[in-house]
C-alpha cells in the first residue's frame, strides 16, 4: 500500500481492576450495548444546594431534600437541610419547584453540633407518607470532614413536608454502622414494587464518599435491608442481608445489624499512579440511588469518585450486582468547565417510558465556581440489537450518529468533553484524555448496540504540544461480546509520526482486514510527559 506502513503487532499493559485476584469486585456487565452520559448538566433549576435525594409520591410530585443551601428559595435563608417540592417534567420543560418551611424541625444532630451538620441521604414514599434518611456529617474541617458520619435516623411527614416525627431520644443507626441510608426508589409512591410488600434501604458504613484520609475508612460495602412498610422507623423490623455476592439471598433476624453482608463489594480505586494532584486512591463506592427501571426489568446503582461517575446493574435488589459504566471526566477542571459532579441520583419519574434515557442528577463544587443545585444530565444507554452485521460496502461513516445504530463515542479519559465532538463531522471541536494519570494506554473509538462489518478507520488528531496529545504506538481493536480483539493485517497512513511533530488536526487512515463488531476503537500507548492523546473526529467505514 502506497503511503501506508504495516502496525506490527504489540502488547499492552492493561490493568484491569475487574481481573484482579487479590480484590473483590464485582463482575463487569454485559447487559448493556452502550452507555453513555452527558458531560456536564443540560438542564438546570433555579435552586440552591447539593445531595437532592428524591422521592416521587402519590400526588405526582418529587420530593426532594437538599444539603447546605436554600433549596428553591433563593430569596431564602440558608441551612444545612431544606425541604422541597418539585412539579413538571423535564421533557416537557417544566421542572419546577417550591421550597417548604415546615412547622416542625427536620431531624436533629446527635453528634456535637459545633462539628457536625445534618444531611438528607435517601427519600421514600409509601402510601402517600414521606420518610427522609438524615445522618450526622463532619463540618469541623481536617481529615474528617464531608466523611465522618456517626448517626442517621428515619423521619416522617404524613402531611408532605409540613410537619415531621422521628424518636428524638435516641438515632436509629449509631457507630458509623449503615448511617449513609438510601431507599431503593420503586417509582410512584413505591407502586413498581409489585413480587413483595417490604421496602428495601442500602447503606454505607462510616460515610458517603472516599475518605481521602487513613482515619476515617473508605466504604467499599454496599449493605442492603429490608423491612414492613409500618416499621421502617423501627430498627427492630429490619432485616438485614446476609447472602452472598452472588445474589443468593438471606436475611438476619428482624433488627440484628450485626449480621448484615454486604450485596456489592468493590476494593478497587481510581486515580491511583498522578503525575500531579492532591486526591488519589478513590474508592468507587459513594453515596447515590438506587432506582430500579421497570421499563428494561433492571436495578441501576449510581456512584461517584471525585472525578468519575459509576454505575452498576442488577437483575434483582440483592444482586448479583455488576458495573456497567464509568465516566472518566478528569481531575478539577470543574472550575472552568463543570464537567464530573458528585451525589448521583436517578429519580424514577426521569426514566424515559423505554427505560433507555435516565436523568441523573449530580452537583459540581469546585474552586469558587460552582453548579450547586438540582441540576441534571441525561445517561443514555441501548440494549443489544442484531448480532450478524448485515451492511454493505458504501462510503457512508458508521460512527456518525444518524449512520450507525446508536453510534456512541467512547474515550479512556474526557478533560475538555467528550459529547459528540468526535462524530460531529467538523475538525474544528476536539478533546483530550488529559486527567494526571500515567497512563500505560489509552483509547478514542465508537460502540454500536449491534454488529456492523467494517475495514477502515479514520482518526483525526486533535491539537498536539510537547507534553502529550499523540500516541507513541497505536493499533486498532474491535469490540464482540464485550471483549476486544485485535484486527488483522493493520496499516496506517505514513504521515503519523508517533511523536511530538504529528500535524495537529492532520488525517490518519487505518486500513485492515475485513471484520465485524460491535465497536472500534483506536489504542496504544499514549505519549509525552502528561501521558494523554487528542482526537477530532473518528469515523468508520466499510469499503472497497
Amino acid at each position: 500500500m502506497d503511503d501506508f506502513v504495516r502496525v506490527e503487532p504489540f502488547e499492552l499493559t492493561i490493568y484491569d481492576p475487574f481481573q484482579d485476584d487479590s480484590l473483590i469486585t464485582p463482575e463487569r456487565s454485559d447487559f448493556f450495548a452502550t452507555a453513555t452520559i452527558e458531560d456536564k448538566a443540560s438542564y438546570d433549576t433555579l435552586s440552591d444546594g447539593d445531595l437532592w435525594p428524591m422521592a416521587w409520591s402519590d400526588d405526582d410530585y418529587i420530593y426532594t431534600a437538599n444539603g447546605d443551601g436554600k433549596g428553591f428559595d433563593l430569596n431564602s435563608y440558608w441551612q444545612d437541610i431544606v425541604f422541597n417540592r418539585v412539579s413538571g417534567h423535564v421533557d416537557t420543560f417544566d421542572f419546577r419547584g417550591t421550597r417548604i418551611n415546615p412547622s416542625t424541625s427536620i431531624s436533629q444532630i446527635w453528634a456535637p453540633p459545633t462539628a457536625y451538620n445534618r444531611k438528607p441521604t435517601g427519600m421514600l414514599s409509601v402510601d402517600g407518607i414521606l420518610y427522609m434518611a438524615v445522618q450526622d456529617l463532619n463540618k469541623a474541617g481536617g481529615p474528617g470532614i464531608f466523611n465522618d458520619a456517626p448517626n442517621a435516623t428515619i423521619i416522617r411527614s404524613n402531611d408532605k413536608g409540613q410537619t415531621w416525627v422521628w424518636n428524638t431520644e435516641t438515632a436509629m443507626f449509631t457507630g458509623y454502622k449503615f448511617t449513609t441510608v438510601m431507599f431503593l426508589d420503586y417509582g410512584k409512591d413505591s407502586t413498581w414494587n409489585t413480587f413483595d410488600d417490604y421496602v428495601y434501604a442500602y447503606g454505607l458504613d462510616y460515610n458517603w464518599r472516599d475518605s481521602f484520609s487513613n482515619s476515617v475508612p473508605d466504604p467499599q460495602k454496599l449493605f442492603l435491608a429490608r423491612m414492613p412498610k409500618t416499621g421502617i422507623q423501627d430498627l427492630s423490623t429490619w432485616e438485614f442481608y446476609t447472602g452472598d455476592l452472588n445474589g443468593n439471598p438471606s436475611w438476619s433476624d428482624p433488627g440484628d445489624i450485626s449480621a448484615k453482608q454486604p450485596v456489592l463489594q468493590d476494593e478497587h480505586r481510581v486515580y491511583t499512579n498522578r503525575i500531579v494532584g492532591m486526591s488519589e486512591s478513590m474508592s468507587v463506592l459513594s453515596q447515590g440511588s438506587i432506582v430500579y427501571n421497570k421499563y428494561i426489568d433492571r436495578y441501576i446503582y449510581s456512584s461517584w469518585t471525585e472525578y468519575t461517575f459509576e454505575f452498576y446493574e442488577a437483575p434483582t435488589p440483592w444482586g448479583p450486582w455488576r458495573h456497567f459504566y464509568q465516566k472518566d471526566f478528569g481531575p478539577y477542571t470543574w472550575q472552568t468547565n463543570l464537567y464530573g459532579g458528585y451525589a448521583t441520583i436517578i429519580p424514577s419519574k426521569l426514566i424515559s417510558s423505554d427505560g433507555l434515557t435516565m436523568w441523573v442528577q449530580s452537583n459540581t463544587f469546585a474552586g469558587g465556581v460552582h453548579k450547586y443545585n438540582l441540576s441534571l444530565r441525561k445517561l443514555q444507554v441501548t440494549l443489544q440489537d442484531e448480532t450478524t452485521p448485515t451492511n454493505v460496502k458504501s462510503v457512508l461513516n458508521l460512527a456518525h450518529p444518524e449512520i450507525g445504530s446508536n453510534a456512541t463515542a467512547i474515550a479512556l479519559a474526557s478533560d475538555l468533553g467528550l459529547g459528540t465532538k468526535i462524530q460531529d463531522g467538523r475538525n474544528q471541536t476536539w478533546d483530550k484524555s488529559f486527567n494526571e494519570l500515567r497512563k500505560t494506554y489509552d483509547y478514542w473509538g465508537i460502540t454500536w448496540n449491534q454488529e456492523y462489518n467494517m475495514n477502515q478507520v479514520k482518526y483525526v488528531v486533535g491539537n498536539v504540544y510537547e507534553e502529550g496529545g499523540w500516541f507513541e504506538k497505536v493499533k486498532v481493536q474491535v469490540r464482540r461480546g464485550q471483549t476486544w480483539y485485535d484486527v488483522d493485517n493493520l496499516y496506517i497512513s505514513s504521515n503519523y509520526t508517533h511523536d511530538a511533530t504529528v500535524e495537529s488536526f492532520s488525517e490518519v487512515v487505518f486500513k485492515f482486514d475485513e471484520t465485524h463488531g460491535d465497536g472500534v476503537r483506536i489504542i496504544g500507548i499514549p505519549g509525552g510527559s502528561e501521558y494523554y492523546t487528542s482526537c477530532s473526529e473518528f469515523e468508520v467505514y466499510y469499503m472497497d
